[in-house]
């Protein structure tokens, strides 16, 4: 590490490569792709991919006498590659003992990728590789790389060797391997003029056109003495030859542009790829266009920690990444939130609920991305209505895990590596996902005030959800309480009861309070509506006059269990076994993944009170002291913060952390009864990718889930920062260790609204130009910020 802004890795450690490329991955929200060296193939080592938005196909693969249907994040066709050799000799391939020196490094400030490397080949050869790389942030289907070779010992004719390869599959995950990899058929290829290519694939289901040209051209060294292309069945390249001396740099430069038939203002993707490719600009001036759009960005997004050193590399390198995979070119698309990024094939690329932790950073900053990620969800709606009917019910039920068509692709099985058993995979009964949804509809309306997107979209979304929430319940007589039955929580380590047959647990308090939210908040919404457009809903849902009273009625009757003075996980909760941890911990160390441990060894999670993440304690991450207390009020329950606290406590104890979100809440929950504590959480939480702390899961795609939480839990969480009735509000609590915080805000209309944050006092301040004064309270003081103006409170101590 040679400052905050540059990510670098020094030797060539083979077992660290998954995670370099995953890490120093480039991407724009259009395409992104790993840092692969250039001269790779998929071999164990490294795994070169390139994924393209949204872009999904489906394969079907026979095992174990079932049919195993599932859909991936296509790997598009890799336009990387690109190698060299003496003439006569071998190709460059990038195993270890070809490489003598080798540094890569990743300018997350202007989103460039380098590579340093001495290569000696078999004849004893050395050649210095010098490497930069982009995908374009301004212009999203184009992508260049500049390569410099310098003979160190040698002389004679130097051959560089440039390609689009169409062969790619999707093996980047060991557990998937077996299953149906292959998505791409190749359909034409030709050169274009001499020193382009094209390639044309077409994904096998999905039946989505994919054309990647490259124009590979010498700028430095001398012209090539030959241009010569050549094909096979699955590639289509060139080859340069040059003459090379000892210590004469030959400048080598691949533009590649790629498009497909669903991209708008385009007709034939071939033509269109071949077209951007052949006349884009050199690789200097599309890195100045691409650096000034980066600066842009980043200061929209600043985040400073105050001090420099690991947490704030890591900051910025989180925030890089959720500015690589979700930009305004994202929000032009269908495309959601993947769980791990553009950076690999873990979870295939699927959608989950992480969006719960990505949208609140960037209603607060790009809140048009924000905005073209929910309508991923509306357009699917239809889709999560035919689920909801197919089960006899009413409203929306949207699925775990989507892709291309907002079907339920969550497996049917899943692999346990520990034991090597494929097992049942349950995991689709997470009906807690429309919560998500709802609460992420209302947040965005909360932050950026967008009334026309509420009216058209919004409001229909909570509203189809709350309805599938009142049909689902059921009243129990007895308790006089509804009841929702066979689902699970977040915690996911609980998928059913060990005494019972069926899958699915009964009164998941997440997932009722939750649903009593969404209910409560379905009401509201209509009520905001202007009076013409709630009608023509009414019409459209064929809403009965009574609906909302049932929402209401509802809401206030759903069962919530409690034990030894705590809320209870889910019903019966309190009958599960207590595990001896310090037993687990002492016979395996890491147990984060103790649901694999316990299932090798022939039992189940389901049999103890353990917990692979927070489930009840998302509450407070999602809700304030005050409104969590407000909520269990609702339901008829009084459970205060001394209670909760009593809650957080027991739960934090038989916690496992299984997921990198874990400590991007637990960090949230205890800001402010624990800062310490919090603290702790934190920097673990920023060192999860930095670190690959699961061991291995990050070089399958980075936790964007967890990146976006650490920087809301730096920006919202210890600032206290809400919006309120129109008012910016701000309640500090820092960790011990951390502050002064700054950052930037769009608020409304108002665009670069800088925070300051110590543990001293807050400050507020807007630039010139902004016309329309903004309130701010900080705690019990409420100020005005004028356009230019700065306004600066005092905190009092804290213990």
């Amino acid at each position: 590490m040679s400052d905050a802004w540059t990510l670098r890795y020094q030797g060539f450690d083979p077992e660290r490569e998954g995670l370099c490329e995953a890490l120093c991955a480039l991407g724009n929200g259009y395409l992104a792709t790993r840092a692969a060296a250039s001269e790779a193939q998929a071999d164990g080592v490294h795994y070169p991919g390139t994924y393209l938005a949204g872009l999904y196909d489906r394969g079907v693969t026979r095992l174990a006498g079932h049919t195993v249907e599932n859909e991936d994040l296509v790997n598009a066709p890799n336009w990387l590659p690109l190698t060299f050799r003496a003439a006569g000799g071998a190709w460059f391939a990038g195993r270890a003992e070809e490489i003598v020196a080798h540094e890569i490094a990743v300018d997350m400030r202007r989103g460039v990728f380098t590579r340093h490397s001495r290569i000696r080949d078999e004849a004893g050869r050395i050649t210095v590789l010098t490497q930069r790389r982009l995908v374009h942030m301004a212009f999203p289907h184009l992508a260049a790389m500049e390569t410099t070779l310098v003979p160190e010992n040698w002389s004679g004719l130097l051959e560089v060797r440039s390609a689009v390869d169409g062969g790619v599959r999707n093996t980047g995950v060991a557990r998937y391997r077996g299953l149906a990899d292959r998505h791409l058929a190749v359909r034409r290829k030709h050169s274009a003029v001499p020193g382009t290519v094209v390639l044309e694939a077409e994904t096998l289901a999905s039946k989505v056109r994919i054309a990647a040209a490259a124009r590979t051209r010498l700028t430095a060294g001398g012209d090539p003495a030959d241009i010569r292309g050549w094909s096979d069945d699955t590639r289509i390249g060139c080859d340069l030859t040059v003459p090379a001396a000892p210590g004469r740099g030959i400048v080598v430069e691949k533009i590649a542009a790629v498009y497909t038939g669903r991209d708008p203002a385009i007709g034939d993707p071939v033509r269109a790829a071949v077209q951007a490719a052949t006349t884009a600009g050199d690789f200097e001036e599309l890195l100045r266009s691409h650096t000034r759009r980066w600066a842009e960005l980043w200061s929209r997004c600043r985040l400073d920690l105050g001090h420099t050193g690991k947490a704030e590399q890591a900051v910025r390198l989180y925030t890089f990444h959720i500015l690589q995979t979700l930009t305004a070119h994202t929000a032009d698309l269908d495309a959601g939130v993947p769980a791990r990024g553009l950076h690999g094939e873990a979870y295939r690329g699927h959608v989950f609920w992480d969006e719960l932790f990505v949208l609140p950073y960037l209603n607060l900053r790009l809140p048009e991305v924000g905005r073209g990620l929910l309508r991923y969800r509306h357009r699917r709606l239809d889709a999560a209505r035919r689920a909801a009917r197919a089960d006899g019910l009413r409203g929306a039920m949207f699925p775990w895990q989507s892709g291309g068509d907002g079907r339920e692709e969550t497996p049917d099985t899943h692999l346990n590596p520990r034991s090597g058993r494929w097992l049942p995979d349950h995991s689709h009964l997470q009906r807690h996902v429309g919560s998500a949804i709802a609460y992420n509809v209302w947040q965005y309306y909360q932050a950026t005030g967008d009334h026309a997107y509420f009216a058209a979209e919004g409001a229909e979304l909570i509203v189809e959800i709350a309805r599938f929430w009142a049909d689902l319940a059921r009243f129990d007589p007895v308790l006089r309480r509804y009841r929702i039955h066979g689902v699970m929580g977040p915690d996911e380590y609980h998928d059913a009861y060990p005494w019972a047959e069926r899958p699915g647990l009964d009164d998941n308090a997440y997932t009722n309070v939750m649903a009593s939210w969404v209910l409560r908040t379905a009401g509201r919404a209509l009520e905001l509506l202007p009076e013409y457009r709630r009608a023509e809903l009414a019409d459209k849902l064929r809403l009965d006059a009574d609906e909302p009273a049932r929402w209401e009625h509802v809401s206030r009757k759903l069962r919530v269990c409690f034990h030894d003075g705590v809320v209870s996980q889910f019903h019966r909760y309190d009958e599960l076994a207590e595990l001896d941890w310090g037993a687990y911990r002492k016979r395996y160390g890491d147990i984060r993944r103790l649901d694999r441990i316990l299932e090798a060894e022939g039992d189940s999670p389901n049999r103890y009170r353990v917990s692979k993440q927070a489930d009840v304690l998302m509450l407070a991450y999602l809700f304030p002291p005050a409104e969590l207390a407000g909520l269990f009020a609702h339901l008829g329950y009084d459970v205060d913060t001394d209670a909760f606290d009593r809650t957080m406590r027991y739960y934090l104890r038989r916690t496992a952390h299984g997921s990198t979100l874990s400590a991007v809440v637990h960090a949230w929950v205890l800001a402010r009864s624990d800062r310490a504590a919090s603290g702790r959480f934190l920097r673990e939480a920023l060192a999860s990718d930095v670190y690959d702390v699961q061991g291995g899961t990050t070089a399958e795609g980075i936790h964007l889930g967890a990146m976006a939480g650490c920087l809301d839990l730096l920006s919202r969480g210890y600032p206290g920062l809400e919006v309120r009735d129109d008012v910016l509000v701000l309640d500090p609590v820092l960790p011990p260790d951390v502050g002064p915080l700054e950052f930037h805000l769009r608020y409304r209309d108002h665009w670069g609204v800088r925070v300051h944050v110590s543990h001293r006092g807050a400050s507020v301040s807007l630039g010139h130009g902004q016309s329309t004064p903004i309130r701010i309270r900080v705690g019990t003081e409420e100020r005005v910020v004028e356009a230019g103006g700065s306004r600066r409170v005092a905190l009092p101590p804290r213990a």
